[in-house]
């Protein structure tokens, strides 16, 4: 399972209430450990589902499990 990168390392709680729900592209960047130019070509092509708030981009941890899924069947 992907944490969330906000994970606090002494009580293994997140942060923040929401932080589970979606991700900045930076934070899925992170938790894959890719750079954050690469992510945003897996959501430009469609490989990593996103979704759109106004004009911020956020990712669901579970595109990111979807996503690993696929490599693995690859």
């Amino acid at each position: 399972m992907i944490s969330s990168p906000t994970d606090d390392t002494a009580s293994g709680q997140p942060d923040e209430p929401w932080s589970q729900v979606l991700l900045t592209p930076e934070e899925a960047a992170k938790a894959l450990r890719i750079s954050r130019s690469k992510l945003y070509d897996l959501l430009r092509s469609g490989t990593v589902e996103s979704v759109r708030i106004d004009r911020l981009r956020r990712i669901p941890p579970q595109a990111l499990h979807e996503y690993i899924e696929r490599l693995r069947g690859a």
